[in-house]
Order: C-alpha cells, then sequence, then structure tokens
C-alpha cells in the first residue's frame, strides 16, 4: 500500500531562475540607466543570498537533514495598510525541486516533505504576483507571507497566471479531490464518500452505496492513509472518519502501480491532514441543532451534528497531534409513507486522533486511531417496507495504524506501515410477528438476524529508489505486504411467506437452525516495479505483483504497464495508457456460506397447504477461484491554454471467476449454489474540461457508459440488508448502470468574498426488473429504468472576521436540490398491483446552514 512519500534531496540549484524570476518584476516605469543600475545591484544582491543559502544547505546535508517545510498566506495590501487574503492563488516552488500548491480560502499554502536548499517561491493570480527567495533547513518551517502586487507589463507583453497543468507523472486513470474542494463542495452528509460523485464514472447507486467505474462497492478497494479500511466480512467500505481532517481523496480507476492489489474496480485513497507543528488550530461546527418540519410544523429534531477539530504541537517542530470528533444524528424522510412512520434514524459517533513525529532528520513517523460506532434505525426503510418490518443495524469498530517513513542519504525512501482493525456488526428484527411478502406492502419483523465479528492485522513495507540512470532514468520500486483477517458470525433465518394480491399465501420459505461459524483467510503479496523515464518524451510505467490467498490456495501473477507520450514537443498533448491484470480478495462470507442455515421452499394453496416443496442444500460448486480483472485504458490530455484542460478517455474492464448463487431444483431436493464463474464488463468513454478563471474553477463531463454481468450477487441476500427471495441467475445491465451522464461543477470566487459552490449530475435513470405476485422475475431482468436524475446543488461560503484577534469565521448555507426535482427511489414493479409502474420516494428540496468557528 502507498505510504506518505517526501521527496528526496537533489543537488541542482536554480540560480538562472531565481535571477530571472527577480528580474521579471523590476517596474517599467523606471529609466533604462537606472534600471541596469539596479539590476546589476539585485543581481550582486541574489548571487550573495544564493550562495549563503547554498552554504547553509550543503552543511544541512552534511548532518543528515534532508527536508523541511514551507508554508505562508498570499495577500495583497490595501491603500490604508490593511490586508486582504488571495484565495486560488497558483504557489510555485522552484529549487532542488519544484512543487505546486494552491492558497484556501484563507489564502494559506504549505509544503511539506521539500529537500532542503534554496529556493524561489512564485505566487500568481490573474494581474497579481509575488516572488521571494527562501532557505529550506530539514525539520524546520519557513513561515512566509506573500505580498501579491500588480505584474510587471513590458512593451505590449503581459505576464499571465499560469494554471493546472496536464498530469505527466501518472499514467492510470487518477481524479483527486482536494482540500478546497473537500471544504467547500456540497456536501448532504459531511462523509467523504459522499465527494466521490463528483468523479466521472462514480455514481450512488439504487442501494445507496457508491459504485467506482462500474465495479461493485464490494469489488473495490478503500484505504485511508494507505490502510485497507474495508469490511472483511463483505468487502465494502465500513468507515466513518470527520471530514474536517480530510487534505484529499484520491480516485484511481487503473492503478499500473503494482503496490495497489486486492480488488477487481477502482480503488480510492483518503489522505488526512497533518498535524500543525508550530501553532494550536481549533474549528467548531454545526452546533445547532437542524429542526424537523411536517406540514409546516415543527415536529422534533432532523438532525444535530456538532463537529470539533483540535490541532497543534506537543514539542514544537518535533511532535504534532491532530484529534477530531463529531456525533451525528439525523433522520432520512420517506414521504410515500405515513407522516409518524416516515423516516428511518442513524446516530453515530466519530472520533480520530492523529500523532505526526519527527523522529530524526532521516525519520518520520504516523500513529492513527479511529474509532466509528453507528447505530441505524429502521435500516432500509421504502415505500412498501414500513418500520415494523425492517431491522435495526448496529455497527461498531476501530482502526489503529503506525506509519513509519526513513530516507536515506542516497535519495531512498522505505515506508512500512502495521495496522490494525476490528469490525463488529449486528442486525436485529424490530418486531416479532411472521414475516409476509404482499403485492403493496411488507408485514411482520424481518426474517433474519445475524452477527459479525471481524478482525484484520495487516504489515505493509515499500521500498522506493532514488534515480538510476541506464538508458533513460528508473525509480525502482519494491515491496511486501501480509494481512490475516477473521470472521466469526452467527446467522438466524425465520419463516418467510408470499402473500398474493386475493390475500392468499402462495409460498413459504423455511429455514434450518441458527448457524454458529468461524472462518480465517491470510493473504501475502510481494511486487517489483519501474518508473522508466526513457525521454523527456516517453515514460513507461512497468510492474509485476503476486499475490497469495489461503481461501483459494492459489498464487496470482498480476503483470501490468502504463506509458505516457508527450505527442507535442511543449508538452501540452499527452498520451497515456496502459493494460493489466488485478485480483480481488475473497471476501469471508463466501467461505462462510456452506455454514449456513438451509432453506426449504414450498408452495401453498389458498387455505395455506402445502402442495409441494424442494429443500435447497448449500454448496460451493467447484471451489473457489480469486476474482480476476482484465483492464486497459488509453487517454488523451491537452492543455488548449494555460487556464483550459481537456481531457478524452475510454476504460474497459473485464472481470472473471465473480462470484453469484444460483438455486436449482430436481424435485423435492435442490442446490442453492455459490458459483465463482460469474463475470461482469464495464466500458467507458469519458470527456472531461477544467477551466480556471479569476480564482475560480469550473469543471464539466460526459461520461457514456455500460455496466453488465451477473445478477445474483452473494452480498444482496447475505449482506446488510439480505433479500429473502433468490430466483434464478441472469445476466442483464447491473443495478447501478447509467448508460449517458452529465456532471458539472465548481469553485466560484465572487465579490464581497463569498464563495460559490454548485454542482449539477444528471444521469440516465437506474434499471429495474418486472415481477410477479409470487416473486418471480417477468421477462428478461433489468429492461425498465427510473425516470432520469437530476440534481442540482449549491453551496454558498462567507469568511467574516471576529472581534478577537486571529480569529475567524466561515458562514454559508447549502441547498440540496435546488429545482424540487422528485429523484424516486422506489418503485412497484409487480404486475399483480393496480400501482404496477408508479414511482415513489422522491428526495426534495432541503436546506442546511453552515457555521464554522475557526481560531
Amino acid at each position: 500500500m502507498r505510504g506518505r512519500s517526501p521527496t528526496m534531496p537533489h543537488t541542482k540549484i536554480g540560480l538562472f531562475f531565481v535571477d530571472a524570476a527577480f528580474l521579471a518584476m523590476t517596474t517599467f516605469a523606471v529609466s533604462a540607466d537606472a534600471q541596469l543600475k539596479i539590476a546589476i545591484i539585485r543581481k550582486v544582491t541574489i548571487m550573495a543570498l544564493i550562495l549563503g543559502l547554498t552554504g547553509a544547505c550543503a552543511f544541512a546535508q552534511s548532518t543528515g537533514q534532508p527536508t523541511g517545510t514551507v508554508q505562508g498566506v498570499v495577500f495583497i495590501a490595501d491603500a490604508d495598510g490593511g490586508r486582504s487574503v488571495v484565495p486560488g492563488t497558483k504557489v510555485a516552488l522552484d529549487g532542488p525541486s519544484h512543487l505546486d500548491a494552491e492558497s484556501n480560502n484563507e489564502g494559506k499554502f504549505a509544503f511539506s516533505a521539500v529537500p532542503c536548499g534554496s529556493y524561489t517561491v512564485t505566487a500568481l493570480a490573474p494581474g497579481l504576483s509575488a516572488t521571494e527567495a527562501t532557505l529550506v533547513s530539514a525539520g524546520a518551517v519557513s513561515e512566509l507571507a506573500l505580498q501579491m502586487k500588480l505584474e510587471a507589463v513590458v512593451g505590449s507583453a503581459t505576464v499571465t497566471a499560469s494554471t493546472d497543468q496536464v498530469d505527466t507523472k501518472e499514467s492510470s486513470g487518477s481524479t483527486t479531490i482536494g482540500e478546497s474542494t473537500v471544504e467547500h463542495m456540497p456536501n448532504r452528509n459531511e462523509h467523504f464518500e459522499d465527494l466521490l460523485p463528483l468523479v466521472p464514472g462514480v455514481v450512488r447507486g439504487p442501494n445507496g452505496l457508491i459504485n467506482m467505474k462500474g465495479a461493485r462497492a464490494s469489488q473495490n478497494g478503500s484505504l485511508v492513509n494507505s490502510a485497507d479500511v474495508t469490511d472483511p466480512a463483505t468487502g465494502t467500505t465500513a468507515i466513518n472518519i470527520p471530514i474536517d481532517v480530510v487534505s484529499s481523496v484520491q480516485v484511481l480507476s487503473t492503478p499500473y502501480d503494482p503496490e495497489y492489489g486486492r480488488f477487481t474496480g477502482a480503488v480510492s485513497n483518503v489522505e488526512t491532514r497533518p498535524g500543525d507543528f508550530n501553532k494550536f488550530r481549533m474549528s467548531a461546527q454545526n452546533l445547532l441543532p437542524r429542526l424537523r418540519r411536517i406540514d409546516g410544523s415543527i415536529m422534533g429534531i432532523a438532525a444535530f451534528t456538532p463537529r470539533m477539530t483540535v490541532s497543534g504541537p506537543i514539542v514544537k517542530d518535533r511532535v504534532a497531534f491532530t484529534e477530531s470528533v463529531e456525533y451525528r444524528y439525523e433522520r432520512d424522510p420517506v414521504d410515500s409513507l405515513p407522516p409518524l412512520q416516515s423516516y428511518n434514524r442513524s446516530e453515530n459517533f466519530d472520533s480520530y486522533t492523529q500523532l505526526d513525529v519527527n523522529i530524526s532528520p532521516k525519520q518520520t513517523a504516523t500513529a492513527s486511531f479511529a474509532i466509528f460506532p453507528q447505530h441505524l434505525d429502521y435500516y432500509g426503510l421504502n415505500t412498501f417496507t414500513p418500520q415494523p418490518s425492517t431491522p435495526d443495524l448496529n455497527e461498531r469498530g476501530y482502526q489503529a495504524a503506525l506509519q513509519h517513513r526513513y530516507a536515506s542519504e542516497a535519495g531512498d525512501l522505505l515506508t512500512s506501515q502495521v495496522s490494525f482493525r476490528r469490525f463488529d456488526a449486528d442486525l436485529a428484527p424490530n418486531s416479532n410477528g411472521p414475516y409476509h411478502l404482499l403485492v403493496e406492502t411488507t408485514e411482520g419483523g424481518f426474517f433474519n438476524h445475524q452477527d459479525r465479528n471481524t478482525t484484520r492485522t495487516a504489515w505493509e513495507e515499500l521500498y522506493r529508489s532514488h534515480p538510476h540512470h541506464f538508458l533513460g532514468s528508473h525509480e525502482l520500486d519494491a515491496g511486501t505486504d501480509f494481512a490475516h483477517s477473521s470472521y466469526d458470525g452467527r446467522q438466524q433465518f425465520l419463516p418467510v411467506q408470499i402473500v398474493g394480491v386475493a390475500g392468499y399465501p402462495l409460498e413459504q420459505i423455511q429455514f434450518g437452525p441458527a448457524s454458529r461459524f468461524s472462518v480465517e483467510q491470510s493473504e501475502i503479496a510481494w511486487f517489483v516495479g519501474d518508473n522508466w523515464t526513457i525521454s523527456n518524451r516517453l515514460t513507461l510505467n512497468l510492474g509485476l505483483r503476486f499475490d497469495r490467498d489461503s481461501v483459494t490456495d492459489s498464487v496470482n501473477t498480476a503483470p501490468r504497464s502504463g506509458f505516457i507520450l508527450a505527442l507535442t514537443a511543449d508538452g501540452k498533448t499527452l498520451l497515456k495508457g496502459g493494460a493489466g491484470l488485478f485480483y480481488d480478495r475473497v471476501p469471508l462470507n463466501i467461505p462462510a456460506f456452506p455454514f449456513l442455515p438451509e432453506r426449504t421452499v414450498s408452495q401453498l394453496n389458498a387455505s395455506g397447504g402445502v402442495i409441494g416443496s424442494t429443500q435447497y442444500t448449500n454448496v460451493i460448486s467447484q471451489g473457489l477461484r480469486n476474482p480476476r480483472s482484465e483492464v486497459w485504458n488509453l487517454e488523451v490530455d491537452r492543455q488548449v491554454t494555460s487556464n483550459f484542460l481537456v481531457r478524452v478517455a475510454y476504460q474497459q474492464r473485464n472481470t472473471v471467476h465473480d462470484f453469484y448463487l444460483n438455486p436449482m431444483a430436481s424435485g423435492a431436493m435442490g442446490l442453492l449454489a455459490l458459483s465463482d464463474r460469474g463475470s461482469d464488463f464495464y466500458k467507458e468513454f469519458q470527456v472531461t474540461g477544467r477551466y480556471r478563471i479569476h480564482r475560480s474553477t469550473l469543471n464539466a463531463s460526459y461520461v457514456r457508459s455500460r455496466a453488465y454481468g451477473d445478477l445474483n450477487d452473494f452480498n444482496q441476500f447475505f449482506g446488510n440488508d439480505p433479500q429473502a427471495v433468490i430466483q434464478p441467475n441472469q445476466r442483464g445491465r447491473l443495478n447501478f448502470d447509467a448508460p449517458n451522464r452529465i456532471l458539472a461543477w465548481g469553485e466560484i470566487a465572487a465579490p464581497w468574498k463569498l464563495t460559490f459552490a454548485p454542482v449539477l449530475d444528471t444521469h440516465t435513470g437506474f434499471p429495474y426488473s418486472t415481477i410477479g405476485q409470487s416473486r418471480e422475475f417477468v421477462g428478461p431482468r433489468n429492461e425498465l429504468r427510473f425516470p432520469r436524475f437530476v440534481s442540482t446543488d449549491l453551496q454558498v461560503w462567507r469568511e467574516i472576521r471576529l472581534p478577537i484577534k486571529e480569529k475567524h469565521a466561515r458562514i454559508g448555507f447549502g441547498v440540496f436540490n435546488v429545482f424540487n426535482r422528485a429523484n424516486y427511489r422506489d418503485v412497484q414493479n409487480d404486475i399483480a398491483s393496480n400501482r404496477f409502474g408508479e414511482f415513489f420516494n422522491g428526495v426534495g428540496r432541503t436546506f442546511h446552514g453552515k457555521f464554522v468557528l475557526e481560531f
């Protein structure tokens, strides 16, 4: 897994660049002779400064001090001497290394893990610029205050601001949601997962789970600071951390780096913010509850989500801590149900603690601990499943991780990480009555009761070398990781009756006694890779990974390769692509399947008598293999102007050895077979544009895609919200297939220090199947679709100064579904109903007030 990699030191000092940058700021209003004298004086001064800085850096390197930190604020001075910060400014650090950053809404920027040396810091915004020289010393923090001034104009040429450039290092399809986006974009639940749909090809499916690049939630990898945060039993993401500690969220759709494994879809990696080594910072928000209104009257609390974060030094420049806690109480309405029974309820407490340590000039470490218990009342509530027929879901978990990084004098980096994770869940019915599935509703208590206790222990080692030169430049990496997971569970199933439109029972499902089981899994992987820069126009990413899984008792070989080719000499048009194999782990509920209670399905007459029955035995047919995906992609990135970037991309994925369930009956005996012969297919064509203007960013994309495969996924029958009826497997469009999607969003800097963050998301409605009154499918599955989904969200922020020194606040509001579009979540798909084809449970317009207090 990926560690945080400080940039390695280099020896080249950019004297010419520093000189040229300084001269570029000389004002045109001075006479030619005066300009020449001033230029000579400034040259001599800067050269003396550089020599002094170089000598200081050399001394620092001789004592083994490789990296430091540069941070500061960008501002303009008012006529009366006051300061106004400049958000959205591009800040570049040039010297032994080149780094880029952007000032946030407070005008602040930061560079961490900067190699020791002398640098020029350049800040550019439309019509404004600033340049300053600085020395970066290992283990020290350089504080800068960059005052922006009007750019120099020579003749008719104007120096313009540079913006986002095409990525010349990453061959895989990747998208990063940065810190500014995390802070400003509308986020209904204020979870980092809710930001993922801002990435083209990532949608929230009809079950509420995130589907990345046409893959089921259980097929994707999920990391926090490179530590796996999935549920060992189901394979889905299972962690909540306060969003205030999230620095960025990256989605890698085709990660050809061999360190990534144990998935067949895509990978999301959350990076948290480091602690502040120099001063204490605190923020608090959502201190007032949102009230619940029904028919114009206030009926209790709709949500209460207070959150507080504290960060600061324990030992200045050596040890820093971050602590963030939040409590969440929320109600989600289902408007198609009676008012007093029309909501589900969630309550959780999330805590995240992080300790950042500078052990020595060559070593750093990060320790973290997260706890995330939550309780969900009326889980799965919808139009056809009222509160008494739903279960309650209780989840409890914690994760501890320790990451150590060692940088050698030669420029090599060794990252070690250990983590331990415990995640428990139980599902309990809300009532004890017999569970009846009617055409229009559901009666009785939920049919399933389960308890899951899982653990995972992981150890990872990753080595990255400094560049080696042979037929170009090679940056080698190698590593290994080991994980051991366990799952202790209990499952109980209660009788289920299917009732027809006339009110008579049609079918009954009975189950064997409750079962207890315990399964374990050990996984080990080792990998090597080479980032080979053949020339300044061609780079290859080569990798080979080996995975061994004790459940399947097999070793899987996964080669990958990617490339970056500059099609133009200026490097503004890049062709990227690659191909590779990816193997997924086997979720532990799969090998536990034979231990689950068996079922007997009986057909009934009008009086409830048994006409015929079939007893099904749980079997795994023909053993288990690790799911495997074959992925390839091509992408063209074009920097049309300094402000406008266009991307055209195509991706295709074929997954085999996927798991599905299929009932097979022969008279009174039958098999409920779990097979690894499933497959799915995904293809995506994407056009994306990004435009920056006046400290604002606008993003727009169109995605044409197709997701197709086997439909009897294991988790829909034995996951957190199991279905009672299992019909024969079919192939069709997957439940989250959305062939056409248009996504547009942006961060817009407006007058009066306002920031507008709108999001428009529209896509084809999700598919659904038609059933009869016996719950059998009528015709091919997933042939019909919900109406088109259209959602427009908006969040508005403004920073205000408080009458307390160095303290300020941000106020604003969010509007979700601005135009009150009826984006339905339920459909009556039973042809026996007189409401067949009607849609229900739309998500209405909601308002969220925002007040963030920052110290």
